[in-house]
């Protein structure tokens, strides 16, 4: 084991074409009949009090509203584009039009016909003007024209490459319905607490900050499903109550890393458990530690560069993630197609360097050996207030006083997104396969004040901003990949937020639960094909 200043015992936590068409495919584990009825009661830690994925994206929104509502397509088995409420997509050559072939039949929750007239209003008023990373996906999109019911022609004054689209359309193409929308005050509009959508279950019940309650949809478009007659979401912020929950069997599952670290492992040896990261593969999550650049301090790099050379990553990896995770090489993780080796090569943990630095930017130890003193404010997850309090023991050995501020995840966001009020903030970056999607957002400047999850850091570069705007339209993916390497180097030189850690979400579920985890974004799906034996 790797020695440490820090000692564990003393550590407490605190541009081509694709077509695709057909059924959705359904993954069943082999010679058993699925069994309808029954009730799958889940537990997640976060609960973002927003239920319309049109217009706010994340892992935590689409746990609670990919049962309810549908995007144009999502990921099948290997990690490719599968139709969903989209059967067929092209693209022109030119990369300035892309076509969908929307599904027929279906009916939103209220009887109401799907039909294109739904995609052009939630791309032209939702996802381009308010969705967190819909506004930079689409900011090229000009019109979405509707020749019949069920095609949707996306025209943009910039080519789109076809391969980003479809990987963002899994996260960020939610269909909502227009006749419940539109002429209202969509920010303020009822259905974002109480869904009207396509998919498998109905909205019940929900009451923020504990659970939402889901019946089946008895006119689901995919004939038989969904097996199950309801799902119960419920939020247990604390870990060790989710792993007492999952053991006496108030609850059949857990994901998204929300058990403590030493019940994973332990549960890992009940036979009663599944647990490990399968079904997770399109979750590669990044543990962020975000600086304020408006503050003097943290305005200088040299400053937020001996943060980073402070904090022994690899430690914290060994000791306290138990095997789920590794230092990350900058923003691009190294399980991505566009990672290029050394573009981003990070901190390797040097306390010298860190005290010479933060002494080069003229702030000497005073009083009791410190330099200065920051807040900093972790996310809702048990696992980022555990980084959060690795972090603050790491900084006072450089003399950097912390203390740590908590709140719920509206608070969170309120504080660190909205109101730019903080000066250090731990969270996570979910990678959505490709850059373009959800990770140069945390880089660019001009992104709409308040907009969750994107460049709160007031840091601006123009060269990043020219490789991001370039990057977004290059149809030509080596070109992609090459400037992605650029982006990569400066935003880890820069470091307006180090991302940290990169490692998979890990699930635990019971075993009388069939049919789950069977693609690489499960737990953010609808569910239809899941069922409970009896």
């Amino acid at each position: 084991m790797r020695k440490s200043l820090i000692d564990r015992r003393s550590f407490t936590l605190g541009g081509a074409t694709l077509v695709l068409a057909g059924a959705v495919p359904q993954t069943s584990f082999a010679q058993e009949t699925p069994r309808r009825g029954g009730v799958l009661t889940v537990q997640t830690y976060a609960d973002l009090r927003t239920l319309n994925p049109a217009m706010r994206a994340s892992f935590a929104i689409h746990v609670f509203t990919s049962k309810m509502i549908e995007p144009l397509v999502d990921l099948g088995v290997n990690n490719e584009p599968v139709p969903k409420l989209a059967t067929a997509w092209e693209s022109s050559p030119d990369g300035k039009t892309i076509t969908f072939k929307l599904r027929e039949g279906v009916q939103w929750h209220d009887g109401k016909p799907f039909t294109s007239a739904d995609v052009q209003f939630c791309a032209m008023e939702m996802w381009k003007k308010f969705q967190n990373y819909g506004t930079l996906l689409h900011r090229h999109l000009t019109a979405v024209d509707t020749p019949d019911a069920h095609t949707a022609v996306f025209r943009y004054a910039e080519p789109m490459p076809l391969g980003l689209l479809l990987r963002a359309a899994c996260e960020l193409c939610y269909v909502v319905p227009k006749h419940v929308y539109e002429g209202t005050d969509l920010l303020k509009n009822t259905a974002n607490l109480a869904p009207i959508g396509t998919g498998p279950f109905k909205f019940n019940s929900y009451a923020p900050g504990e659970h939402l309650t889901l019946d089946r949809n008895p006119n689901y478009w995919v004939p038989g499903q969904p097996y199950l007659d309801k799902v119960i979401i419920r939020v247990i912020p604390d870990a060790a109550a989710a792993a007492a929950a999952l053991e006496s069997k108030s609850i059949q599952m857990s994901f998204f890393s929300s058990l403590p670290r030493t019940d994973i492992a332990r549960l890992a040896k009940d036979r009663a458990f599944r647990v490990g990261t399968k079904g997770n593969e399109a979750y590669t999550i990044l543990n962020t530690l975000g600086f304020n650049t408006r503050k003097k301090e943290l305005s200088d790099v040299r400053v937020r560069q001996a943060i980073a050379y402070a904090l022994d990553i690899d430690f914290y990896a060994d000791e306290f993630l138990l095997g789920y995770g590794k230092r990350a090489q900058g923003p691009i993780p190294s399980t991505s197609s566009f990672f290029v080796p050394g573009a981003a090569p990070g901190y390797p943990f040097d306390l010298k360097k860190a005290e010479a630095l933060l002494d080069e930017a003229g702030y000497k130890r005073g009083a009791g050996g410190v330099r200065f003193a920051m807040r900093l404010m972790p996310n809702s997850s048990d696992d980022i207030r555990m980084f959060a309090t690795f972090i603050q023991q790491s900084l006072q050995k450089v003399g950097i006083k912390i203390d740590i501020q908590t709140y719920d995840s509206p608070g969170y966001i309120a504080h660190v997104n909205r109101d730019w009020d903080f000066e250090l903030a731990t969270d996570t970056n979910l990678y959505r396969g490709d850059p373009g999607v959800g990770t140069t957002i945390w880089y660019q400047s001009g992104v709409p004040a308040g907009t969750p999850w994107s460049n709160q850091f007031g840091w601006k570069s123009d060269r990043i901003d020219t490789v991001i705007g370039e990057a977004l339209v290059e149809l030509d993916p080596a070109k992609r990949k090459a400037m992605y390497g650029e982006f990569a180097k400066i935003a880890n030189d820069e470091i307006p937020v180090l991302m940290a850690i990169e490692q998979v979400f890990v699930s635990a579920v019971a075993k009388t639960v069939r049919n789950d985890h069977n693609t690489p974004r499960w737990p953010g799906t609808s569910w239809a094909d899941t069922w409970i034996e009896a």
